[in-house]
């Protein structure tokens, strides 16, 4: 299928931008795209909460939906190569879940590196989920119909949390959405890792300046907690939602990590979305086809906790 035309529009913005590869990270974190607090999506409540990470805090944002529909809770992780990306990025995907689940969201902000390398970003979202449930009651939801979900790396994360809760000790899960998600190493590199090398945003070469920020060696990165696709069994994990983009060097792992859990008797949904690019989950203003991804996401996630 051809470029979507409102995405081609997307990246012919983008042309002329520094590669990714090539940016010092502080400068990398500011060209991310915030979206302006007058075009996000009204919600009900918005309250910022500091989580115990031990000796360091976990900043996490709760969002509840002018009219509560369900009372489960939606754990999001952000994108952003491990390396990027914050609560403020993704406030206005974080409001659209909201709004469109009828659903309180929990928006965490695990440290990212290369100051804090793995496994730190894996540790705090597992306490950030395990704290969630501990305190699903003052946070008036059900312990019981919790969804964890990511964009990209955030996807990652979600994963592998829910590898983490199925081994050591639960909460369990109603259900996890796994957007894009990074399953596996940049090497040996996938079909759509060479055919989606470079001109659609993410770049080949970005994963890999993204995976050396990461992860100290190449051991590491094949670590199953890493790389989710690498874990010895898949069975046993939530109901599972995952969706890729047609023009996508991470196309390829998504929808492999998707046949592994369907092979081990995982209830999954994959949506391959045609025309669009990694990152389209965070361009419904300018994507009607990006939009309309995350309510029938959002419809998904609110079926799961039912």
């Amino acid at each position: 299928m051809p470029l979507d035309p409102q995405i081609a529009q997307i990246l012919k913005a983008l042309e002329g931008s520094p590669p990714m590869e090539t940016l010092p990270v502080a400068q990398l974190r500011a060209s991310m795209l915030v979206t302006p607090v007058e075009r996000r999506t009204a919600v009900g409540a918005v309250r910022d909460i500091d989580v115990p990470g031990g000796a360091h805090t976990i900043p996490a944002r709760l969002y509840v939906p002018h009219d509560v529909r369900r009372n489960g809770l939606t754990v999001f992780f952000h994108g952003g190569g491990f390396v990027i990306g914050s609560l403020e990025t993704h406030d206005h995907v974080c409001r659209d879940l909201c709004k469109e689940t009828g659903a309180a969201v929990f928006s965490v902000d695990y440290r990212l590196a290369p100051e804090h390398k793995f496994p730190a970003g894996p540790d705090d979202c597992l306490q950030a989920v395990r704290w969630a449930a501990e305190h699903a009651r003052s946070l008036g939801v059900d312990a019981s119909r919790i969804v964890i979900a990511g964009d990209s790396a955030g996807a990652t994360l979600a994963a592998v949390t829910a590898l983490r809760l199925r081994d050591e000790g639960g909460p369990v899960l109603r259900a996890q959405v796994l957007i894009y998600p990074v399953t596996d190493y940049h090497t040996p590199a996938t079909p759509s890792y060479i055919e989606n090398a470079s001109g659609y945003s993410l770049t080949r070469a970005a994963m890999i300046r993204f995976w050396g920020d990461y992860v100290s060696d190449e051991a590491q990165a094949l670590n199953p907690h890493a790389s989710p696709l690498r874990a010895s069994s898949l069975a046993g994990l939530p109901g599972t939602l995952v969706l890729t983009a047609e023009f996508d060097p991470l196309r390829d792992e998504g929808e492999k990590y998707a046949q592994r859990l369907l092979n081990a008797g995982v209830p999954v949904t994959l949506w391959r979305h045609d025309g669009l690019i990694h990152g389209f989950f965070r361009m419904a203003l300018a994507s009607t086809r990006a939009k309309e991804a995350i309510v029938r996401t959002s419809a998904w996630i609110a079926d799961a906790m039912a």
